[in-house]
């Protein structure tokens, strides 16, 4: 596992080194002040998921975070998970990696964004990235199509696993 963080401590640098401990921290108060402006709360399951969420910058499968909340007595049954996932991700706490069929914690809660992930292809470590430049080509090649929603995914090697692959 890598201690990295998509732009938390250094702005548009994926995977750059931080005090994660810092980092997750300030991305779970955010969250809380979000969803306290909203008229909403993070219940001890939703609250547990998104931990479990920002311990690592890696996507999570529904059934992984189910696992451990199943461990830690939140219940065994799928729909524990997936509401608060669903939960999570509709007040935009958590972003759904569909080239993996998972989930990871928003790094940037209540901001209007728009997020690239990359992806590494052999860890699969997570970073969110700012996509503003990409979204503003992709509206102006729409045309008069209007996007309302695009996910952009890039696959490729984290600078951790480019170095194994240079060693190789």
């Amino acid at each position: 596992m890598h201690d990295t963080c998509p732009g938390c401590q250094t702005p548009g640098l994926a995977f750059a080194p931080h005090d994660h401990a810092r980092c997750a921290g300030d991305v779970m108060a955010l969250a809380e002040t979000h969803l306290k402006a909203a008229g909403q709360r993070l219940t001890p399951v939703r609250r547990r998921t998104l931990e479990i969420l920002l311990e690592t910058h890696r996507a999570l499968g529904a059934y992984d975070v189910l696992e451990r909340l199943a461990a830690e007595g939140y219940g065994r049954q799928p729909p524990v998970a997936y509401r608060a996932l669903e939960f999570l991700e509709e007040h935009g706490l958590a972003h759904r990696i569909r080239r993996l069929n998972a989930f990871t914690a928003c790094m940037h809660p209540a901001e209007t964004h728009a997020p690239v992930f990359l992806i590494c292809s052999v860890c699969h470590s997570v970073a969110e990235a700012d996509g503003g430049a990409v979204f503003g080509a992709l509206t102006q090649a729409a045309g008069s199509f209007a996007v309302e929603r695009a996910t952009v995914e890039a696959l490729g090697l984290c600078p951790a696993c480019q170095g194994g692959a240079d060693a190789a």
